[in-house]
């Protein structure tokens, strides 16, 4: 049975790694519905977050190969449950009264005001980006982007932090 899974991958910053990690999705027919690409809290660490529905035996799989990639530090993967998950949408619409009330209901940020249009930004689960999409389009919606989700998970300590701390004290045993 197909679940939505989030798979985070934290790397070195190294040019192709990202096309290797994507080779591994592609090899085992696996689609990739969103990635996105930051730095992360440790200094010299990158992320990618990386989207996918598939049967957890088959995600598990995946993960696996990826880090075995050099560059990978670690890779976790993630229930939809055990993270915070947030996505960010831009909208250029047509400015008119009707736009300026959905705004005040729908906690939206207004970025840039001109005579004929306005752009705004929300912020939230891919429901409700949608939603407001629906709801802006009878109005005149002129463009439309929208990031892929971000995540952090709920637990207090990044859990790469715990493995690069277990990494250190395992070389400390081996001296």
């Amino acid at each position: 049975m197909e679940k939505e899974f989030i798979i985070t991958v934290f790397s070195e910053n190294k040019v192709g790694l990202l096309s290797q990690i994507t080779t591994v999705f592609t090899h085992r027919n696996v689609n990739i519905e969103s990635l996105t690409a930051s730095e992360s809290a440790i200094e010299g660490v990158h992320k990618y977050t990386i989207l996918v529905k598939n049967d957890e035996e088959k995600v598990a799989n995946l993960v696996k190969q990826i880090e075995k990639k050099i560059d990978v530090l670690k890779v976790f993967c993630y229930s939809p449950s055990e993270v915070v998950l947030q996505q960010l949408a831009l909208y250029k619409v047509q400015r008119s009264r009707n736009v300026e009330d959905l705004v005040r209901r729908h906690n939206v940020r207004i970025l840039d005001i001109h005579d004929d249009f306005i752009v705004l930004e929300k912020t939230g689960h891919k429901e409700e980006i949608n939603e407001l999409y629906q709801m802006l389009s009878p109005y005149g919606l002129y463009q439309f982007v929208c990031s892929g989700p971000v995540a952090i998970i709920k637990s207090r300590r990044e859990l790469l932090d715990e493995y690069l701390d277990y990494v250190k004290e395992y070389q400390k045993s081996l001296e």
